[in-house]
């Protein structure tokens, strides 16, 4: 053991949570530049022309698709180079990607630059985890990955309580003048305000170190013996003779997903158009249940997981998962079916 390591070789406990709450302060500043759209979709829509469909797709597909697609390459580089680097380099092209939002003028500019932003955001979860998995032995790992994902919730309740509120004061302000660029609208404004205090964040991802890299996945060779150099193919082969498994998962995970990211960026508008809400009341409603519930969610799955791991469940991540996302369904499926706003808001 030495001055900063247990005697488990692990980092300190101390240092290894500093690292999560910078990963998480990440994980908001993400989430916030992703979510923050949801609250401009009928201001963008109206002043560019804009129909839902063409929403949708800068909303889902411009970001979604290479945000998906390149994380197994990035999470390949996580690999074998430095993810601080990584993390950090993401950082400043998705800030930079939300400011350029901000300075669009049609669908076209507006979905080049959401698919930006899903570049640069690609590079902080692969990395992200596999800082977690080596500064945390796998007991107390589900923990510190379920703090990490509280950056989900608490990014999305910021997106829409600070949303609302810049998108309040920015209307009442005169419209912001640029060189080149010209007036602005109001949504095109709260764009840079969200997107380049970013870039700071990507500085203090500097103060976090490179942990030992333990644990490699270890696969058998065609001549018997065992390695640790995972290409594309042994990558694929691994996850071809294990189908079952992975195959279940990611269908569900994206199940899941895909109804999560539709009541995030839909519910916003649902309550302006069905029950005549203004963008400052639905934010403030919506952000306080992402703040409240989401952080309690993410951490009582994390400590189920742990207390089922201890337990000897092998499968105990899978469980809690899967429990969960059980969870989610009944309200996800009653809240557009309810009478009034505040019994949607209940129901979510």
């Amino acid at each position: 053991m030495t001055e900063n390591t247990t005697n488990d070789g692990y980092p300190r406990n101390s240092y290894a949570w500093y690292v999560v709450v910078v990963l998480t302060i990440g994980y908001v500043v993400s989430f916030l530049d992703r979510q923050i759209l949801a609250l401009l979709v009928e201001p963008i829509r109206q002043d560019l022309g804009l129909s839902d469909t063409q929403m949708g797709l800068i909303m889902g597909p411009a970001f979604a698709l290479f945000y998906t697609v390149l994380g197994l390459p990035i999470g390949w580089l996580a690999d074998r180079f430095s993810r601080r680097g990584i993390i950090a380099t993401g950082i400043t092209i998705w800030c930079l990607m939300t400011a350029a939002c901000g300075l669009s003028r049609n669908f076209a500019q507006l979905f080049l630059a959401r698919v930006g932003v899903g570049v640069g955001e690609a590079t902080l979860n692969p990395s992200a985890l596999s800082l977690i998995s080596d500064y945390f032995p796998r007991e107390r790992r589900g923990r510190a990955i379920s703090f990490y994902n509280m950056g989900v919730s608490i990014g999305a309740g910021i997106a829409m309580i600070g949303g609302g509120w810049v998108i309040a004061i920015v209307g009442t302000a005169p419209p912001l003048v640029l060189p080149v660029f010209g007036e602005l609208y109001a949504w095109q404004t709260v764009f840079l305000i969200v997107g380049l205090p970013g870039l700071l964040i990507a500085l203090l991802m500097t103060t976090v170190r490179e942990p030992v890299r333990r644990g490699k996945l270890r696969i058998a060779t065609a001549d018997g013996g065992e390695t640790d150099n995972m290409t594309i193919r042994r990558t694929v082969r691994y996850l071809t003779e294990r189908w079952r498994l992975y195959g279940s998962h990611f269908l569900g995970m994206s199940v899941v997903t895909c109804i999560g990211y539709a009541f995030l960026f839909w519910i916003p508008t649902m309550f302006i158009r069905t029950w005549d809400w203004s963008i400052p009341q639905i934010s403030l409603a919506y952000g306080v249940l992402n703040l409240v519930c989401g952080p309690i969610g993410v951490n009582l799955a994390g400590a189920v997981a742990d207390g089922l791991y201890r337990k000897g469940r092998r499968d105990a991540h899978m469980r809690a998962t899967f429990l969960f996302a059980c969870l989610f369904v009944p309200g996800a499926v009653l809240a557009p079916l309810m009478p009034s706003a505040e019994l949607a808001i209940a129901m979510l």
